[in-house]
């Protein structure tokens, strides 16, 4: 009988906390529908101290999701607990995951506290924590470069005061495999009352081995692995929820355990996460990169010809890779464009984001003959991200890039409802047309990141375009989609800007495990 992995997502929080990563409150609502969607356990929807906006986010996902415990992680204080147990409180289930740090250098350098006091602090942050929810989990930050007999004792404290589930980070990343699993089976052999919480890793990606530590740590009795959509994460990342999933259910000889996951919506998972932050998949990444299942060398195309084993441990189909992405054309219906949006997972929040959304779909369909599953993703994302915020927007543009010549780009935005004038020579195309939007704008942004990405194949291909902008200590991703390079660039630039402007966008949150 294999014993239940409680997989606990943390895309929303730890993931949000990567350069640029910032989510508004509707994208993280987004997200946290797919994760429901998906039947991960717990969602750590973020860090409701942080910020207002992060508050808010914590508390209108809590009314959203049904089927999924919501988290939010928070200082051992009590201020800090206070905030999140009041972010929770909608919920159906709630969690307040509090945390200190326990390794020498955190605790000498960065707190400025003995042992003696953490020990103290984290008890009591158990006890604020019980007040709002019998469902308290308590990270000890840094616990990778920590004591094993300190982590002992303050494990053994906070099993004793009532949290219920235990997590052992690897906060930045510098456990090897096998040390990582023996820290594991040590503490619950040590740990008295061992028995009566869940055991939880939650691993970085330093040294490229989050995924293969969590791993080492399930096979020894750690029954709960925090994670993230494509591996998001700060620095190089946390472990990646989809690997996490598919090696236990692929390597089921392997692991006494499995998971509730539904491994169909995870590519869908991947591409949402993907077109909010504005962090693209590498092609060969594992489970939903791009190639994960091509494959051009003869010998392996013949051995999957006769029979896909040969090469392939998983199939395609049964993470979400459809095998008919060729879904819709310019004569397809309004029902048909919403039914396969329903298919796809998406899901519009009125009958106004749905019409503007079926718009645009035939403005592409006049532009491209196929439409793709791929197609419709950044047809959509592009639609929701801002539909109410919309301050600057594209009316016109015509860009001139002659060889020998400088390239010159004129746009008229709508700026607050009034139309507006720019014109600007660049270096290129791109670089006219963003220097013409800031002779309108203004912003006085920093240009961090500009990124295109191809959707699909064909010279009629859309491009998606993610610029990052920069401005005091904001940092935003914006994005943008159309079959002209330039046009999708604009949009991206545009949307970037909206959100600087917008004071819905939440500041980025700061602090983790």
């Amino acid at each position: 009988m294999k014993q239940p992995l409680v997989i606990f997502d943390t895309t929303l929080r730890d993931g949000e906390q990567s350069p640029g990563a910032s989510m508004t409150k509707e994208e993280k609502i987004r997200v946290a529908r797919q994760l429901e969607k998906m039947r991960v356990d717990v969602i750590e929807a973020g860090f409701a101290a942080a910020s207002p906006g992060d508050f808010d986010a914590i508390h209108a996902i809590a009314q959203a999701v049904k089927e999924s415990t919501i988290c939010s992680l928070a200082r051992a204080n009590e201020n800090d607990i206070g905030r999140a147990g009041e972010a929770i409180r909608p919920a159906q289930s709630g969690r307040i995951h509090t945390f200190i740090a326990t390794s020498p250098i955190h605790m000498e350098k960065k707190l400025r506290m003995t042992p003696d006091q953490v020990v103290e602090q984290a008890v009591k942050a158990i006890g604020w924590a019980r007040s709002y929810t019998d469902n308290v989990e308590f990270s000890a930050e840094d616990a990778g470069r920590s004591e094993l007999d300190f982590l002992c004792r303050i494990f053994e404290a906070v099993i004793k005061a009532g949290a219920t589930t235990i997590n052992v980070p690897d906060t930045v990343g510098y456990n090897i495999p096998y040390q990582f699993a023996e820290t594991i089976r040590q503490l619950i052999e040590r740990v008295p009352n061992s028995d009566k919480v869940v055991w939880s890793v939650h691993c970085h990606n330093d040294l490229g081995l989050a995924v293969a530590n969590s791993l080492g740590a399930v096979l020894v009795g750690a029954r709960q692995v925090e994670c993230t959509i494509n591996g998001l994460g700060e620095r190089a990342g946390n472990a990646s929820l989809e690997e996490i999933v598919m090696a236990v259910r692929t390597r089921a000889d392997v692991f006494p355990v499995e998971t509730r996951i539904d491994t169909t919506q995870i590519v869908p998972a991947s591409k949402l996460v993907s077109q909010i932050t504005g962090y693209p998949v590498q092609p060969n990444k594992a489970i939903v990169g791009a190639n994960a299942f091509a494959h051009e060398s003869g010998i392996h195309q013949d051995g999957v010809l006769k029979h896909r084993e040969t090469y392939e441990i998983m199939r395609a189909q049964d993470v979400g890779w459809s095998q008919n992405k060729l879904v819709l054309g310019k004569h397809s219906g309004r029902n048909a464009f919403k039914t396969r949006l329903a298919e796809l997972g998406i899901e519009l929040d009125s009958d106004e984001v749905l019409n503007a959304a079926f718009a645009r779909f035939k403005e592409l369909a006049d532009k491209k003959h196929e439409i793709f599953d791929e197609d419709l993703h950044a047809l959509v994302s592009d639609e929701v991200v801002t539909p109410d915020q919309e301050h600057y927007k594209l009316i016109y543009s015509h860009v001139c890039s002659e060889t020998g010549e400088m390239p010159h780009a004129q746009v008229v935005l709508s700026v607050g409802g009034s139309e507006c004038k720019g014109e600007a020579d660049g270096g290129g195309p791109v670089d006219a047309t963003f220097k013409a939007i800031e002779t309108i704008a203004g912003s006085g942004a920093e240009l961090l990141l500009y990124s295109v990405n191809a959707i699909t194949t064909g010279t009629d291909a859309q491009g998606e375009v993610t610029t990052r902008l920069a401005k005091g200590d904001r940092i935003v991703n914006g994005n943008g989609a159309d079959t002209d390079i330039v046009i999708a660039s604009a949009k991206s630039y545009l949307n970037a800007l909206n959100k600087l402007h917008s004071s819905l966008e939440k500041v980025k949150a700061q602090g983790g495990v």
